[in-house]
């Protein structure tokens, strides 16, 4: 039984929040803290008589470390789970590193200024993680995080060594708007408009913003067009994976998304540096993200269903083999269990399972760690357990 402090209130955060309360023998006690303290109170209001978990929540500023320091040292958590925003992930490993609790993430810290996530600020702490005998979990979302867990289980009972992986992330949900982003608007965009990048023979090769397309057949989904972006966790695998010569990721997108994201590229409403309008500074893509709607909403609107999972090519017993494993997750169901739409789900239950496996001491290594560092066991586990029940394919189709 333990404390965990959840950063944040968006909707990554609501479903871990569900899935810590469903998981009261775990979680005695949880605080739920963001700067909008009205959003943790609703959260509050909607769960406390559902769970043996006690619930409290707080206001906090997860961009000023001595506001973090003295939640922490007020509330006494074993855990820190941060699903606040990617520029606010070194301040929250300062804070826990300050007050000696450990640190769970789902995704890797970037500048504010830049559209450039990599996971080399974060691997900086290591040394000072091991010194405080503390476990800093890096990226238990889905993509990073399940993939890297996938990863490390298919290494374990499938392969002597893997050569390829190819990442597939396939939102078949329809909500119903002509455009919206899935989750928080400004790193969704900032992530599809970047240029895309792959791993191969040591090496990173850059392509222009969706410049590969392939066309895949996704098990429960059908055929859909999926394209090549840079993903965090394609860094971490390339090193921690034996063997691996090439990983990719791709990800499904509509062509009514991609017509509209060029058109507001095209107009100037991506951009992430600050303009003057009317004597003010202010962000074309956070205005942008001001009047699309808010991911949190879909919800109710979206049908569809999800699959995301990785296509694995290496060796076993000297002989070639292929394994696909993949989970399927349907936006209805997750509406109907904990009020959101799968993206969000995929991810907060993950994240879930990352804080109970630290916390309760299953997954503990003083350091920095990737996901795909531990034994992968107990988390494919728990997957099955808590909502994201997994099916591994042998012989699947592959990615050209």
């Amino acid at each position: 039984m333990g404390k965990i402090l959840v950063i944040g209130c968006g909707g990554v955060a609501s479903v871990a929040v569900h899935k810590i309360c469903q998981n009261d023998e775990e979680f005695q006690e949880l605080c739920i803290a963001s700067r909008t303290v009205a959003k943790c109170n609703a959260l509050k209001e909607k769960l406390q008589n559902t769970t043996k978990t006690k619930i409290t929540t707080a206001k906090v500023d997860a961009n000023n470390v001595a506001d973090l320091v003295k939640l922490i040292n007020e509330f006494k958590p074993d855990v820190v789970l941060n699903l606040a925003l990617p520029y606010q992930d070194l301040k929250i490993m300062d804070a826990c590193l300050e007050t000696g609790v450990h640190y769970i993430d789902t995704a890797n810290y970037e500048p504010e200024d830049t559209a450039k996530f990599e996971y080399k600020w974060q691997w900086a702490y290591r040394e000072r993680y091991q010194k405080a005998g503390l476990t800093a979990l890096l990226g238990s979302g889905f993509d990073p995080g399940v993939t890297g867990v996938f990863s490390a289980y298919a290494l374990k009972h499938y392969f002597d060594e893997i050569n390829y992986i190819d990442i597939l992330d396939c939102n078949a949900g329809d909500h119903g708007y002509p455009f919206a982003t899935n989750f928080n608007p400004e790193i969704n965009i900032r992530e599809v408009s970047a240029k895309g990048s792959y791993w191969e023979n040591g090496k990173w090769i850059e392509t222009e913003p969706m410049e590969i397309k392939r066309v895949y057949n996704f098990p429960e989904i059908g055929e859909k067009d999926m394209y090549l972006l840079h993903h965090e966790e394609l860094e971490s695998l390339g090193l921690n994976i034996p063997g691996i010569k090439r990983i990719r990721f791709f990800m499904t997108f509509g062509k009514s998304y991609l017509t509209h994201l060029k058109c507001l590229e095209n107009v100037g409403m991506t951009s992430i540096k600050p303009i003057m309008y009317e004597g003010k500074e202010i962000v074309p893509l956070q205005f942008l993200k001001a009047v699309l709607p808010d991911p949190s909403s879909l919800g109710p609107r979206t049908k569809g269903k999800t699959n995301i999972g990785c296509i694995f090519t290496g060796k076993k017993d000297g002989k070639e083999r292929n394994i696909y494993i993949y989970n399927v997750c349907d936006h209805q169901e997750c509406y109907k269990e904990v009020g959101s739409q799968a993206v969000a789900y995929t991810t907060g239950v993950p994240a879930m399972i990352g804080a109970m496996l630290v916390m309760n001491g299953t997954w503990r290594k003083a350091g920095v760690y990737n996901i795909e560092e531990f034994n992968p066991d107990p988390f494919m586990e728990a997957l099955n357990k808590w909502g994201l029940p997994w099916k591994v394919s042998e012989n699947p189709e592959l990615v050209p």
